[in-house]
């Protein structure tokens, strides 16, 4: 089976991937990193060599190439089930489930303020208000692909454990 950890950035898909792969002695994709390796290249200077539509491309290439691995958790970023033909892709899949992590526009924004420097889409943003604001016209476009997951896990006040285990009791 496949895991598809899906979610805004900031969701925590990276952390809970890493750490729900070695529970289930799992293999563990960051879907980032991994489009880095292939392209030699970080996503910012993709999107600032190539541009957003290349690398949307890219992902949908990589998606592919990887859909079908066995016992594997990839933790997405958090537009690649919105574009193409993704989400289908992944719901489609025989032996995949997507898990959306779920959170409010207030954790998402006190979770990414700080690092946005390293987040291409939001290095911009002057502001929490901004970024508040930034946030959720994304969330209000992205929402419908999110919620097509299989499940959904709301991550707000909740520690990592706490998480994992709401992971662990839908799919188990």
């Amino acid at each position: 089976m496949t895991l598809f950890l899906i979610g805004y950035m900031g969701s925590g898909k990276s952390v809970i991937g890493r750490e729900l792969a070695e529970i289930l002695g799992y293999n563990y994709i960051d879907f980032d990193e991994f489009i880095e390796t292939q392209e030699n290249a970080t996503i910012k200077t993709i999107f600032d060599t190539k541009g957003e539509i290349y690398f949307r491309k890219a992902e949908s290439k990589y998606l592919n190439a990887i859909i079908n691995l066995e016992k594997t958790i990839v933790s997405l970023g958090g537009g690649t089930p919105c574009y193409g033909n993704n989400m289908r892709q992944i719901l489609d899949s025989d032996d995949s489930k997507a898990i959306y992590l779920k959170a409010t526009i207030p954790t998402l924004s006190n979770r990414l303020f700080d690092e946005k420097s390293k987040r291409p889409l939001i290095s911009h943003v002057s502001s929490k208000e901004l970024l508040n604001e930034f946030i959720g016209k994304h969330l209000f476009e992205r929402a419908p692909f999110y919620e097509q997951s299989n499940f959904s896990i709301k991550t707000d006040n909740k520690s990592i454990n706490e998480v994992l285990e709401a992971i662990l009791l839908q799919l188990f």
